[in-house]
This record gives structure tokens, C-alpha cells and sequence, in this order.
């Protein structure tokens, strides 16, 4: 296989995809961008759009997805990009509509589609070939046409890649799936701005205040993604179970300390003091205590005190 890659990490990495998918279903390169890693072991089908730099990034440089659904005994289907192409690639068109052509994802009891950023602009916007799907989206681009983004400067150099022909626009192609969740952080605007764009009927939007701009990231760190897609890839997945695990949050020291900067920056020194005393405790981190300690200093200086604790 001729690739355009390189590094031989790459390269081998790739090689690797290959032979487990020879043992579990099948590999196939896609043009020179793009790769597409089958594992076929039982009827419900996690899709997801992950890139060659995060597998290699991952325990055992396998996708998420494999990974989600093998302990599971399901099966998956990983869309594998080798550069930010937001898949828009004619190979990757053709591969789709070969699914389609053959009515691959009818012969699967439930199907969930899922991606972030990048990856949830396409899980979006092939999600169209498998109708009445779960599709969950963390910080999804709905487009890059400057023509409807253009207030979005985050990726310039890639306004050459088409997004008007297929699969094109994401919020149209997934108007014929089932459930869609739309994870996002409503404080960071450019992502707040595109999730606003799926809006729809049966959309879900999930915003999640300060997460920051990767939430599929964040979530990964309160480990909490792979039991999220795991409940989606079961039919259990509600906005309910998403809110109740994400009170893991309240134990996460880079969602204390995003919150905790907004606190300093707003000037709210007695939620600021508050905030810290008990990331202290709970989290038995002495950076946290200190800081607590010292914005109840602060704030002894002005006359209040926080409550006292049992």
C-alpha cells in the first residue's frame, strides 16, 4: 500500500490495523488520507471517526471504538484519518455509499455513530447512511464553508476542503437519525456557535459549562466516555444518565481550576474561596488547599468568612 506518510510509526501502525483487521473483519485503505478498520463480532455497531495520531496515543494503539466494543463482544467500525481532512475525501464518499449499497448497517440490531471535533462533523454527516442511529457528538463542526462559518478563524488553511457537495453540510445529513446528543461548552463560542447549528427536534443538546474545548477529552480523564458509549451502544443512553455521570466533574482538578480562573477573573472571591476549601478536601490536594487558604485570607480582609463545615 503506497502512503504518503513519513514517519514510520505511521507506517507501521498502519501495518498493524491491517493484521487485526485480517483476524477480525477487514482493513481497507481508503485513497492516500484515510483507512477503515472493521471488526465484525456481534449486532450492535459502535462507528466512530477517530485519527491515526490518537490510536497511536491509545493503551494498546487500538481505536476507541475496537477497544469499546470488543469487551463488549460487539462490533465496530473505525474511520481512520491520517491528517485533519475532516474526511472529506471522494474515497470516503464511495466507501459509504457502498454501505448503503449493500445494506450493511440494516444487519446490525442498534447502531451508534460518534466523534468529536473533527470526527463529529463526519459522524454527523454519515450518519446519513444509516437511518434511525444514535449519533453522539462532542464539539462537532457543522462546516468550515466560510460562506456560513466564516466567523470561525480556528481552521483557515482548511476552507480549500469542499463542503458543498456530498455529505456535505452535518446538520442536514443527520436529519434522518435517531437520537443525537450534542455535547458542547456553551462558554467557548466558536464550539457553542456550530452546536447551535444542529438544532433540531430530535437532537439533544448537552452543554457543558467550562468543560473547555474538548469535552470528548475531559470526559476521557473522568473516565466516563467509554461507559457513556457503552449505555448508547445498550439503548440506555439519556440526557439523565449523561447529567448524573457528569457530576464527576465536581473531582476533575482541570474543570476545578478552568472554573476557579473564571471565578478570579469575575472577581467572585467568596464563591472563589468556596470553591477551593473544597476541592481541598475532597480531592486531598494540597495546591487546592493552599489556594483555598489563601482566598480565605483574602477574603477575611474584607470582613467575611466562609460558613462552618461539620
Amino acid at each position: 500500500m503506497a502512503l504518503d506518510l513519513a514517519d514510520q510509526t505511521d507506517l507501521d501502525l498502519i501495518e498493524a490495523l491491517e493484521a487485526l483487521g485480517e483476524d477480525e473483519g477487514y482493513y481497507e485503505p481508503l485513497g492516500k488520507r484515510h483507512g477503515a478498520l472493521f471488526s465484525d463480532e456481534g449486532p450492535v455497531l459502535l462507528v466512530t471517526f477517530e485519527t491515526l495520531a490518537s490510536i497511536r496515543a491509545r493503551p494498546g494503539h487500538k481505536p476507541l471504538g475496537h477497544q469499546i466494543a470488543k469487551a463488549k463482544g460487539w462490533s465496530s467500525l473505525c474511520l481512520i484519518a491520517f491528517e485533519d481532512s475532516w474526511y472529506r475525501d471522494r474515497a470516503v464518499y464511495r466507501f459509504f455509499d457502498r454501505q448503503v449499497d449493500d445494506a450493511f448497517f440494516e444487519d446490525f440490531d442498534r447502531v451508534v455513530f460518534w466523534g468529536a471535533g473533527m470526527g463529529g462533523y463526519a459522524a454527523a454527516a454519515y450518519a446519513v447512511t444509516a437511518p434511525g442511529a444514535t449519533v453522539i457528538l462532542a464539539a462537532p463542526q457543522a462546516t468550515l464553508d466560510p460562506r456560513v462559518t466564516g466567523w470561525d478563524d480556528r481552521f483557515r488553511a482548511k476552507r480549500r476542503l469542499s463542503f458543498t457537495d456530498r455529505y456535505g453540510y452535518a446538520p442536514e445529513m443527520i436529519e434522518g437519525a435517531g437520537p443525537v446528543h450534542v455535547i458542547y461548552d456553551p462558554q467557548h463560542h466558536p464550539d457553542a456557535m456550530h452546536a447551535s447549528l444542529f438544532t433540531r427536534g430530535f437532537v439533544t443538546m448537552l452543554p457543558c459549562p467550562w468543560i473547555g474545548p474538548d469535552p470528548a477529552g475531559a470526559l476521557e480523564e473522568m473516565e466516563l466516555l467509554a461507559p457513556l458509549l457503552t449505555a448508547a451502544c445498550e439503548g440506555s443512553f439519556t440526557p439523565a444518565l449523561f447529567w448524573q455521570a457528569y457530576r464527576a466533574r465536581r473531582q476533575h482538578a482541570p474543570y476545578i481550576r478552568r472554573l476557579g480562573e473564571v471565578l478570579d477573573a469575575r472577581g467572585r472571591l467568596w464563591l472563589n474561596a468556596l470553591l477551593h476549601r473544597a476541592a481541598g478536601r475532597t480531592l486531598k490536594s494540597r495546591r487546592f488547599r493552599r489556594r483555598g487558604e489563601a482566598l480565605e485570607a483574602e477574603l477575611a480582609e474584607t470582613g467575611r468568612a466562609l460558613p462552618e463545615t461539620v
